[in-house]
């Protein structure tokens, strides 16, 4: 890394987009019984090593995998987590045999299977389908011990202060000459949110007090099974599809075309052989994230050493477990509060997508494609043909590129074929 990429401006960066990163990927482990200490580890890793595939062009960072939890949880009550781990490895590998595909399918091909009234809806379906989780959180459904405390409009006070210091530090910052701190929203409005918690008596300190200094994450070796394999690598193909949704996405915030360059065989690679590696050493299957390209958004931080930098911090948080639990008692309304900024701004920018492409909503082909796709994707369908079982935004995607190539409409625009 040179000199200036190691600025204290880029650090500081770096550590809020730890934060950012920590809750949701920290919450899979939580959910099915994985170690958080190789969960974070396998995160910095694979992020490192996303980047190196791609060159350190695109502003990842690589977290946990929600798409994986139900086959977890269902190949480690029959079989064994090692088990749904040996399944993830051969996942991430179907991720690279795809990649090699697309290394000879043409940039012009790729776009006419993927148009603006295909993906637009995806990063719309991909903001949304997380909405819920920000309310949750806000509303403390997800930390009943502190909706007891201070009642369902207690988390909310608390979910909307938080919210309300990020936007004022976005908004207002600037204003007062304060550009760099403005670039820190949710740095700033996690610990608002985290000392007004303090404050009112709703965080719990016993986690820390036991927890040690220094520790070595306990790793695990994967096992190897056919019925795990059919049930954990069918889900690829969804978040396959997720994988490019968010590459689109953070293209769209940058302003840059990343399914060109580097490629999307590349980015494809990277996230495989960081999903392999993760299970491997017995962590969750890994995957682009939505929250880093909301986070990115809101930001306005696109640098990828940045990304990079917070890989640095999850490795460093991995081998902390004192610090590692000091953050996880941040309480579930200050992450809700900001978590409506994020999910929210990753919507909005599947919205722009379209706008910017002046996709033609009033053709009637394009309106099918797209009002079918939100429908699916928000309205809990499900489609289960054998191991393979789709939901939500896979069921939509999919759908939303078979009707694409049966209705043709010719361009982004939505003209007719």
């Amino acid at each position: 890394m040179a000199e200036k990429d190691l600025s204290g401006r880029n650090v500081i960066l770096g550590l809020q987009h730890t934060f950012v990163m920590f809750g949701a990927t920290v919450l899979v482990p939580i959910l099915t019984g994985l170690d958080v200490g190789v969960t974070l580890f396998a995160a910095g890793i694979g992020t490192l090593l996303f980047h190196i595939v791609t060159g350190f062009k695109v502003p990842v960072f690589l977290g946990s995998s929600f798409a994986f939890i139900p086959g977890i949880i269902a190949v480690g009550a029959s079989e064994g987590i090692p088990y749904a781990l040996g399944g993830i490895v051969l996942a991430g590998l179907l991720y690279v045999v795809v990649a090699i595909i697309f290394k000879f399918v043409s940039y012009d091909n790729l776009h006419k299977i993927l148009p603006p009234h295909v993906t637009g809806p995806m990063i719309i379906l991909i903001g949304m389908i997380l909405a819920p989780v920000a309310v949750q959180n806000a509303n403390g459904t997800n930390a009943k011990a502190i909706a007891d405390m201070i009642g369902t409009n207690g988390c909310w006070a608390v979910a909307l202060f938080t919210f309300a210091v990020g936007v004022f530090v976005k908004i207002a910052f600037p204003k007062f000459g304060w550009k760099f701190a403005s670039n820190l929203p949710v740095l700033i409005a996690l610990i608002a949110g985290y000392i007004l918690s303090i404050i009112i008596g709703i965080v719990d300190f016993k986690t820390v007090g036991e927890a040690a200094w220094i520790g070595i994450p306990k790793f695990s070796l994967p096992k190897f099974s056919a019925s795990a394999i059919s049930i954990m690598v069918p889900i690829a193909i969804v978040t396959m599809v997720e994988h490019f949704g968010d590459i689109l996405a953070i293209g769209n915030v940058v302003g840059k075309d990343f399914i060109k360059d580097p490629g999307i065989h590349r980015t494809l690679i990277g996230d495989g052989l960081a999903t392999s590696f993760a299970a491997l050493i017995g962590g969750p299957a890994n995957t682009t994230y939505s929250e880093n390209t909301g986070a990115v958004a809101l930001t306005g931080a696109y640098n990828p050493i940045i990304m990079r930098i917070a890989a640095i911090f999850a490795i460093l948080l991995s081998l902390v477990p004192k610090f590692t639990a000091l953050i996880g008692t941040i309480p579930a309304p200050v992450i809700g509060g900001i978590s409506i900024l994020l999910f929210g701004m990753i919507s909005s920018i599947g919205i722009k997508n379209m706008v910017d492409a002046k996709v033609n909503l009033s053709n009637p082909k394009v309106l099918i494609i797209t009002a079918t796709m939100l429908v699916l994707g928000l309205g809990g369908a499900t489609f289960k043909l054998g191991p393979i079982n789709l939901s939500g935004l896979g069921l939509s995607a999919i759908f939303g590129v078979v009707l694409n190539l049966i209705l043709r409409p010719k361009d982004a625009t939505g003209s007719e074929g």
